[in-house]
């Protein structure tokens, strides 16, 4: 009785730290020989790859969140694992989480930096998002490798690692069985739907604003003052699993430039000529410029003031996470030095559970991988030595120096901020870039594809980390998850490239489109001016910067509120809703096994809703680009569709917060 219960549940000191002599040992034990590696757990991991770099894609570059893939893909892991009848599936669980989990990673480095070359109007050919996304991940993988140990063992029970909490609660839980894959199926199914119908026929709107009133309008025309609110299913899932408090920090720097900075200067520059207005904001619209004094909208304003500002406090953020984080640099490579350098006779056989990829062969891939990038650079981008060299040595040490940012970010907060990391990229890469005789259209190209490499890697090292620490806890293989990581790597970046070319066509980015691709503007808007010789919002840089200097100083995560500066309102407004959903389920009954059953539900459903609400978004856009045009334009333009869409989006949340509340506590 007592090894089934050792086969079923974690141990106990799993996630606190271990007392003088403790030793922790996995779910499956160093001597055992689980099952891992099969031809099921392979395929079905790259099943998940692909779909959820699909529906990843799509969700990213509409709201700028992109959703951690684990967590669901581990639900239905188990799920189609019980629902076959197969037994003993946790190694091959955590394999299929492990592959398919790479969507999530190339997603995030891919779409917050390769569409800003559609939206600067440049020619992007698919081998260029591939190959890219593909050396970005295999950077990623190899760099990380070597801080393994470090942060999976080293540091055990000192890293919260919420988002691989969550998922190893899931992988355990379905060894014991249970009805968790229906729960999954009932809540896309609905959430898919949903969505489906937004963005398909346009039945309602999808995002609601105070301009739906007369008093609304004149606050907007007059104070510059507007409230928007984004009322997809996809989007409150999101805002659940993220938390309250997370979304308050977001949403909160939304409302310091919508409530305060807007409104200010939106006052301020009503004795100011528009013309001289446009000049001082750098605005280069044609637009605007023909009839400057439509630049005095709240919209206007945030996209020449409020997102600069955002810009300077995410490149800060970067810089105060390489400081913070220099110590485990060097804790973590010497770990790696002494591995490399052979150490005690014993360690050259470890267990099974803290057996990598070989150094050497670590090194082989790494030094191979920097020669292939080498050779993109300089044949499909550059086709300049020098400037290749400098953008091969730009991409291998910022991509060193952030690895472990990245991975310490997973490992607490469970949030990856690589869109910071990658504005300092983009920055310091133009910057050096022009200083050897690049610029202009073919410098803005290069100067992306090496931010979309080096995001792409920083995401790969940050998500990668999440894998290797569920596999450590239920004692997998980690040489087998590194070498499966590869091939998930190619897959996703595979589809991401083709799905990213697809959504251009159909929708293009930013802009009126749905695709606002918030960050892929941010990266745009930075190195234009940059790169183009124009005029670069330095001062309102320098206001973010030494806001989140502020704000780290007083104890608030500056990435979180600074992203929420540049992200619009109505994208960030939704992520408090479903926090509140959270908060309310969890901790309405005075039973807390109680609560933590409606909590653990919630994250079911909040899971359903984000994958069903992502996935339908990428089948409405096929269906848009075969030509199949079904939207009720004029419906979905009107007011009574945006009061409708307003009465849906109560209903989805009364759907939402009475199946949670269903939980009981034997589940």
């Amino acid at each position: 009785m007592e090894q089934e219960k050792q086969q079923t549940s974690i141990p106990e000191n799993a996630y606190r730290e271990l007392r003088p002599g403790e030793e922790y040992k996995p779910l499956m034990p160093a001597s055992s020989a689980p099952k891992e590696v099969t031809p099921y757990s392979v395929t079905m991991g790259l099943v998940m790859a692909i779909l959820f770099s699909a529906a990843a894609a799509y969700l990213g570059l509409k709201v700028g969140q992109v959703f951690e893939a684990a967590i669901p893909i581990a639900i239905i892991a188990v799920g189609v694992g019980n629902m076959t009848g197969r037994k003993n599936m946790l190694g091959q669980n955590v394999i299929i989480q492990s592959i398919g989990a790479s969507s999530g990673v190339i997603v995030a480095g891919a779409i917050f930096t390769l569409p800003a070359l559609y939206i600067l109007g440049l020619d992007a050919r698919f081998y260029q998002v591939f190959l890219s996304s593909l050396f970005g991940g295999l950077l990623g993988i190899v760099l990380l490798i070597p801080f393994r140990k470090y942060f999976v063992k080293e540091m055990h029970g000192k890293y919260p690692f919420p988002e691989a909490t969550a998922t190893t609660e899931v992988i355990v839980s379905g060894e014991k069985g249970g009805n968790q894959a229906k729960l999954l199926a009932t809540a896309g199914l609905t959430g898919g739907l949903y969505d489906f119908l937004v963005g398909t026929f346009g039945l309602w709107t999808e995002s609601v604003s105070t301009r739906i009133c007369a008093w609304g309008t004149m606050l907007a025309d007059k104070f510059k003052v507007v409230f928007g609110l984004n009322t997809s299913a996809a989007l409150l899932g999101l805002g659940y699993i993220i938390g309250l408090k997370y979304a308050l920090i977001i949403t909160a720097g939304s409302c310091l430039v919508w409530f305060v900075v807007v409104p200010l200067v939106g006052s301020l520059a009503q004795s100011i000529d528009p013309a001289t207005m446009a000049q001082l904001l750098g605005v280069t619209d044609q637009a605007l410029l023909a009839d400057p004094q439509s630049l005095f909208t709240p919209e206007n304003l945030f996209q020449f003031v409020g997102k600069p500002l955002g810009i300077g406090g995410i490149a800060m953020a970067g810089l105060i996470g390489i400081a913070r984080q220099s110590s485990i640099i060097r804790q973590a490579v010497m770990l790696a030095v002494r591995e490399l350098g052979g150490g005690k006779r014993q360690e050259e056989a470890p267990e099974r559970t803290q057996r990598d990829l070989k150094m050497k062969l670590i090194l082989t891939v790494l030094v191979a991988t920097l020669l292939t990038t080498f050779i993109f650079f300089q044949f499909g981008v550059l086709h300049n030595w020098m400037q290749s060299i400098v953008a091969i040595l730009i991409v291998f040490i910022i991509a060193f120096l952030f690895t472990t940012v990245a991975a310490n970010a997973i490992a607490i907060v469970g949030s990856n901020p690589v869109s910071g990391m990658t504005l300092m990229t983009l920055i310091l890469s133009s910057l050096v870039l022009v200083s050897v005789g690049l610029s202009g259209a073919s410098g803005m190209t290069a100067a992306l594809i090496i931010g979309g490499v080096v995001c792409t890697a920083l995401s790969m090292a940050g998500g990668f980390i999440t894998d290797l620490k569920i596999g450590y806890w239920l004692g997998t293989t980690p040489r087998k998850q590194e070498a499966w990581k590869f091939l998930g790597t190619f897959v996703s970046a595979a589809t991401v490239a083709g799905v990213m070319i697809l959504l251009n066509k159909t929708y293009g980015f930013g802009g009126d489109s749905v695709l606002v691709a918030p960050q892929a503007n941010a990266m745009a808007a930075v190195i234009q001016p940059l790169m183009s010789g124009g005029a670069t919002p330095w001062m309102l840089y320098f206001c973010g910067a030494v806001l989140a200097l502020v704000l780290t100083a007083i104890g608030v995560p500056a990435l979180a509120f600074a992203l929420g500066m540049f992200i619009p309102m109505s994208l960030n407004a939704p992520l408090v809703v479903g926090g509140l959903v959270a908060w309310f389920v969890g901790s309405r009954s005075k039973d807390a096994a109680l609560n933590k059953a409606r909590s653990e539900r919630g994250t079911l459903l909040a899971s359903g809703f984000i994958a069903g609400g992502a996935l339908m978004g990428v089948v409405s856009a096929v269906l848009k680009f075969a030509g199949a045009e079904w939207r009720l334009s004029g419906w979905a333009a009107s007011n009574g569709a945006e009061w409708l869409g307003l009465a849906m989006y109560i209903v989805l949340i009364g759907y939402f917060v009475r199946h949670t509340l269903k939980a009981r506590k034997e589940e």
